[in-house]
């Protein structure tokens, strides 16, 4: 299935305070790169501003397979792209590369779900938010 919306890529040095016991990125950082990426695409598309103050997105379900390890001061691009877009759901896929090889470190997706910000119930993705990853 192609992407519901193009790449969005950044380049990314990695911190010290990435670096678990073992001497490399630990686990739980590309989580949180996962998201803070996913956030700074969907804000840079004008997704915030389509969306209203009264819906947001929330994590259903992260995956995440683990291939190779990062290490401090390594360069790494991280893509994004959303897969697809269905009802109160979306797919968000990513790519973790070390820019030195172009090895694969990780590859992840996210499950988000639409909801309405008072309730937490589901909401149905509205045109105009489903239209700005159609629109990069």
């Amino acid at each position: 299935m192609s992407p519901a919306s193009p790449v969005y890529s950044k380049i990314l040095i990695v911190p010290e305070s990435a670096i678990d016991e073992n001497s490399h990125v630990n686990n739980v950082m590309y989580v949180q790169w996962m998201q803070d990426i996913a956030v700074e695409h969907y804000a840079s598309i004008g997704g915030i501003a389509a969306q209203g103050a009264d819906s947001t997105w929330v994590v259903r379900e992260h995956r995440i397979e683990y291939f190779l390890p990062a290490f401090l001061g390594e360069e790494i691009e991280i893509k994004t792209w959303v897969e697809n877009i269905r009802r109160v759901r979306s797919l968000r896929k990513y790519e973790f590369i070390r820019k030195a090889n172009g090895k694969v470190l990780v590859k992840g997706e996210t499950d988000w779900v639409f909801v309405d910000v008072k309730t937490g119930r589901p909401l149905a993705i509205p045109a105009e938010v489903s239209n700005v990853f159609r629109l990069e």
